[in-house]
């Protein structure tokens, strides 16, 4: 399918039939249509019109003033506005001088102001306006902006001629007076400017000007305020012409050999313009304006009727001046003369008459010599080494414009030794293969013949040849390697050899398969080494290219000047594992080494301790997985696990990653927990890691305590209720019962005690519950009976029972005495622990505990699980 626009092709379309215009501009204005094939049938779509319509017309730049005066205020408008279908729209302006931004970039302002302008603000202006979203920009035509300068300069008369009064004026717009106006002359760069006057006086005058008041004068303007330069002036003299030169000369070029002549008239000095009039025979030939040079020209086709004397004359308004006449040259006479080593001839050509300048040409065997001028003298020589070529026969022509008058011939015969031969090389170049042949060619530009040739390589002989009819011989040969080296030759024709100047020929050796060498600090490559890797070619001419490579990618390259190998550092990353090469190139096509493997070992990193439990709080009993990796590091790696810095065991990982280590856990297990990784280029250490192994309470104990053995309404009951094992801190419930006394926490592992003024109603049953979050345990309960009392009878208890407590006391104190003898003698200590039993009762004090007999409990240690297991490196 084809698109088209105005009947022309715009776009074939092959794949889709969708033409997109997705910036629309008035350049897509137009009638589109399309065609194509359906059924092997030409067909054609209906035509359809686009116009679009012009978001904002070309702005037009205006300006305030655009000749102002320096200080004004002046202010540029970029006039232009959106179209009326989209009054919603917005537009941006900048104002650009001369390809450079005035003030800021876009804005929305279409004005921009110069409070005030100065001078260096003149130039050509233009504006530019485009929508915010930048999709349609637009220019102005330029505007000149001429700043008109405060002070300035001008003078009378308009034309300066030597001898008259100049006049200069310094005019200052709008300053305050008293005003004084200093008047200068420019000088070079490297002078200062002279300061001519200075008064309150507007002009200067120079009442007879000479041509050295040419120049270029400005003025300063000065009062209380300000100090302001003026613009410069030229101020050009017209000096009057000096008298003319009329001379004759070939047209064009040096060649006297033409049918055409040029007459030039030329002054010294006088002001521009000059009217140049050319005369043969006081008859005017030419008259000519020349603007620009002080010379001119009037050419001629010269025939027998222009004989005779020529002149001209110029004039610039200030009075015509005359040359002087032309008189064609004598027939000229060519003599010969030598120096006193002969080896130096000069030939002089001499005219009787003619008027300069000159031109004298030298020919040998019709071919010229020399061109010479003569513009003082009628007589030029010209001398020059003799060689073989020189002989045969020698003439001269004189020439002033009139035409070349020719000497007579004069015959010359030399004999010449040979000239310092010169030795080249084919095909061209100092540098060669092996297997190519190479031709040396000796030549000498004069010598008489015959001539002896000699070709030498470092000094060794390779070749005599003899030449009788030609100043050039060859020797060839096929290069190998012993080649390189100097060559020379030597030429000879009897009057003693001369030497060629030694030229050097290298020969191209390719370069053979290079080797790398892996070379690191340590027998292992580790990352952070620095590895050089050096490749070197055993033969091969230089410079040799080197280029190192790692997987087919290239790492760098470097250049061996002087045949040696190149090396190139690699700071090892785990990346740079891999096989490595190099190739050698000197131009002569590229050579590869074998494959070099390079493994880059990595220290392991910190490892990173876990500790895994099969709930949050780590339990006696529970499996307690112990997990050490390091995120980085070569494999193998050692794990080794500590327990309070004592060694628990030691796992290898083979692939990476890390290892487990288990153990089944007790309340000894408790404390900070490490491991240490090392794959043999040093070992790291973890963080320690804490773990508290808690103990689930054991069945509490309930003991009752009172001050007698029969308890009685008005006694003091004791309820001690404590857990032998169990992880502090503990809740105590007290039951009587079944309801709930009080709770109480232990935060030290101790058991806690609950008193009671005792009631009739206290009899009954006693018991506790423990708990430390890890499950509740309960005691046995206790029967506890509280008996009434009466007067008589109680005074009859009382006193028995204090009778009774004072026996018992004393057997105990014999008791404990005989027990802490037995202990001294043992050399033991007592095993009694008074902080553990805080609430041990008094010996007169009567216990009842819930537990038949005494128990003591200890630390139960199962026989640990310990094993490894491996985690694989991610």
């Amino acid at each position: 399918m084809t698109l088209y626009k105005n009947g022309k092709i715009l776009e074939i379309l092959n794949k889709t039939s969708d033409f997109h215009i997705h910036q629309a501009s008035m350049k897509d204005n137009g009638e589109y249509y399309c065609s194509g094939v359906k059924d092997n049938h030409f067909v054609s779509s209906n035509k359809i019109k686009i116009i679009v319509q012009e978001l904002f017309p070309s702005p037009v730049l205006r300006a305030s003033s655009t000749q102002p005066t320096e200080r004004d205020t002046v202010t540029l408008t970029c006039e232009t506005q959106l179209s009326q279908q989209r009054p919603e729209g917005q537009l941006l302006f900048r104002f650009v001088k001369q390809s450079n931004n005035v003030g800021s970039d876009w804005k929305n302002s279409p004005e921009f102001q110069f409070s005030p302008i100065r001078r260096e603000n003149s130039g050509s202006y233009w504006c530019e306006a485009r929508t915010v979203n930048s999709l349609v920009q637009k220019r102005s035509q330029e505007l000149q902006i001429q700043v008109q300068e405060i002070v300035q300069i001008h003078y009378y008369p308009e034309s300066v001629f030597e001898g008259q009064e100049l006049v200069l004026i310094c005019s200052v717009n709008g300053a305050p007076k008293p005003i004084t106006v200093s008047w200068y002359k420019k000088q070079d760069r490297l002078q200062k400017d002279i300061e001519l006057q200075t008064s309150s006086k507007t002009e200067f005058k120079v009442s007879a000007v000479q041509n050295s008041d040419a120049g270029e004068y400005y003025c300063i303007a000065r009062n209380s305020r300000f100090s302001k330069q003026s613009n410069s002036v030229i101020i050009s003299v017209k000096v009057p012409v000096s008298q003319p030169v009329l001379t004759l000369r070939p047209l064009g070029t040096w060649n006297l050999v033409t049918d055409k002549m040029s007459l030039q008239c030329e002054v010294q000095r006088g002001s521009l313009p000059i009217w140049y009039q050319f005369f043969h025979e006081d008859v005017l030939l030419k008259e000519i304006k020349s603007t620009s040079e002080r010379k001119m020209f009037h050419r001629l086709s010269p025939t027998e009727k222009h004989s005779g004397n020529y002149y001209c004359t110029a004039d610039n308004g200030l009075g015509p001046q005359w040359s002087k006449a032309m008189i064609p040259v004598s027939k000229p006479v060519l003599t010969f003369s030598s120096s006193g080593t002969r080896t130096l001839v000069s030939l002089q050509c001499e005219v009787q008459r003619g008027s300069l300048p000159i031109w004298y040409q030298f020919f040998r065997e019709g071919v010229l010599l020399k061109k010479r001028e003569a513009t003082s003298w009628r007589t030029v020589s010209y001398s020059f080494s003799v060689t073989g070529e020189n002989s045969g026969n020698y003439y001269c022509t004189a020439d002033n414009g009139f035409g070349p008058q020719r000497s007579e011939a004069m015959s010359l015969s030399v004999t010449v030794p040979v000239s310092q031969p010169v030795l080249s090389l084919s095909p061209p170049g100092s540098r060669t293969l092996v297997g190519n042949e190479v031709r040396l060619q000796c030549e000498v530009q004069r010598g008489s013949l015959p001539i002896w040739y000699q070709f030498f390589h470092e000094d060794v002989l390779l070749k005599k040849r003899e030449a009788i009819s030609w100043r050039t011989v060859s020797y060839s040969f096929s290069v190998t390697g012993e080649n390189s080296g100097n060559y020379y030759c030597t030429a000879d024709n009897g009057f003693g050899p001369q030497r060629s100047e030694s030229i050097n020929l290298s020969v191209i050796v390719p370069v053979s398969r290079p080797v790398l060498t892996l070379r690191a600090p340590r027998g292992q490559a580790v990352v952070g080494d620095v590895v050089e890797l050096h490749c070197e070619a055993q033969r091969g001419s230089p410079p040799i290219l080197y280029q190192f490579y790692r997987e087919d990618v290239t790492l760098g390259s470097s250049s061996s000047r002087s045949g040696e190998g190149a090396s190139f550092n690699i700071i090892l990353e785990t990346e740079h594992s891999g096989n490595y090469f190099c190739e050698a190139n000197n131009g002569q096509g590229a050579q590869r080494s074998h494959m070099v493997p390079l493994s880059v070992r990595v220290p392991v990193s910190h490892p990173v301790l876990t500790l895994r439990t099969p709930r949050v709080q780590a339990v006696v009993g529970d499996v307690l997985e112990i997990h050490c990796e390091s995120q980085r590091g070569s494999p193998p790696i050692r794990y080794q696990f500590y327990h309070a810095d004592v060694a628990l065991g030691n796992c290898s990982s083979l692939s990476g990653g890390g290892t487990s280590f288990n153990l089944s856990l007790t309340t000894e297990h408790s404390g900070n927990y490490s491991c240490e990784a090392d794959n043999g280029l040093g070992v790291q250490r973890s963080e320690a890691v804490s773990l508290n192994v808690r103990v689930p309470v054991s069945r509490p104990v309930l003991t009752l305590r009172t001050a007698r053995t029969q308890v009685v309404v008005g006694d003091v009951l004791e309820l001690h209720c404590e857990a032998q094992r169990g992880s502090p801190p503990i809740l105590y419930w007290f039951y009587h019962n079944n309801v709930t006394l009080e709770t109480n926490t232990s935060h030290s592992g101790q058991g806690v005690s609950l008193n009671l003024l005792l009631t009739a109603d206290h009899s009954g049953t006693y018991s506790c519950k423990a708990d430390n979050g890890l499950g509740p345990q309960h005691s046995e309960t206790v029967t506890l009976s509280v008996m009434g009392l009466t007067g008589s009878k109680s005074s009859l208890i009382a006193t028995s029972v204090t009778g009774g407590l004072l026996s018992m006391m004393a057997i105990a104190a014999v008791a404990v005495l005989f027990y802490c003898w037995l202990l001294r003698k043992a050399g033991r200590k007592s095993t009694f622990d008074s902080s553990r039993h805080p609430s041990a009762p008094d010996p007169q004090e009567s216990t009842y505990h819930n537990v038949p007999g005494w128990i003591e409990l200890q630390p139960v240690y199962s026989n640990e699980e310990r094993w490894c297991t491996q985690k694989s490196g991610v």
